[in-house]
């Protein structure tokens, strides 16, 4: 999993506060599906640190609000149960699902309490498991935020390749994007096109995407973008104060 301390803090910051909001806004701490659970070390380094779920469910301690459930899912048994148990030792109230994400998420959303705060992190490896469909069975809850790291790496080094109908790894993010191509549009702009149809899918969903989206580079390249979006103006608002924030830094 792609991730840093202040990655997850972000969403953490969100959670404390959205839970303290107007009235309005739901009382409970929010209930979370957390895809990708395993452990990561980058290249040279002798540790492995803590996940997504894991890094997650302690940001939400040490701001004040506790997760209330916490689902994560793998497609490997042994990862999933791992991390099931890491977050439990840690007095988190986790349950694991196993297997792919297209069976595991209709079932973390059936589990969700209704009327939850509720964020959806979402941290693919790369854009061919950053589903559409998912991100549209998750909307459908009542109160749910997404943050999501878009893979800008896998972006610009294979857009133009999956214009080939034989590859098409994208058509699970963004579908029908080859369709919906712009005649006559370069291969410079197309990354950007991308993005934008991405983005354009979201808004379909009802959703207002945050415009301010956090970089995360490594040695320079850019790497992913986190891109938060919501239905309620109250979360965009709080993620604009803390992504904008001076001592915010989001290093690998």
């Amino acid at each position: 999993m792609v991730g840093s301390r202040n990655q997850a803090h972000l969403p953490g910051e969100i959670h404390r506060r959205h839970a303290q909001g107007p009235d309005e806004v739901p009382a409970s701490c929010p209930d979370r599906p957390v895809l990708r659970p395993r452990p990561r070390s980058d290249k040279g380094e002798e540790d492995t640190r803590d996940g997504g779920a894991i890094v997650a469910w302690r940001q939400s301690v040490a701001s004040g609000c506790p997760f209330t459930h916490v689902f994560v899912g793998d497609l490997d048994a042994d990862r999933a149960e791992a991390c099931e148990h890491r977050l439990r030792a840690l007095g988190a109230p986790a349950r694991r699902f196993v297997g792919p994400a297209a069976e595991t998420v209709p079932l973390m959303v059936r589990q969700v309490p209704r009327g939850a705060l509720c964020l959806a992190y979402l941290d693919p490896y790369n854009l061919q498991y950053l589903s559409f469909s998912l991100i549209e069975q998750l909307s459908r809850l009542k109160c749910v935020d997404f943050a999501v790291h878009f893979s800008l790496m896998d972006l610009t080094r294979n857009v133009d390749m999956e214009l080939d109908p034989k590859r098409d790894r994208f058509a699970e993010a963004a579908p029908d994007w080859r369709l919906n191509m712009p005649n006559g549009l370069s291969k410079a702009s197309l990354k950007d096109w991308f993005f934008d149809y991405w983005c354009g899918k979201i808004r379909g969903l009802g959703m207002t995407i945050s415009d301010v989206m956090p970089l995360i580079e490594s040695e320079g390249r850019a790497i992913y973008r986190l891109v938060f979006f919501s239905r309620n103006p109250f979360p965009e608002r709080i993620w604009n104060d803390v992504a904008k924030s001076p001592n915010l830094s989001l290093p690998f």
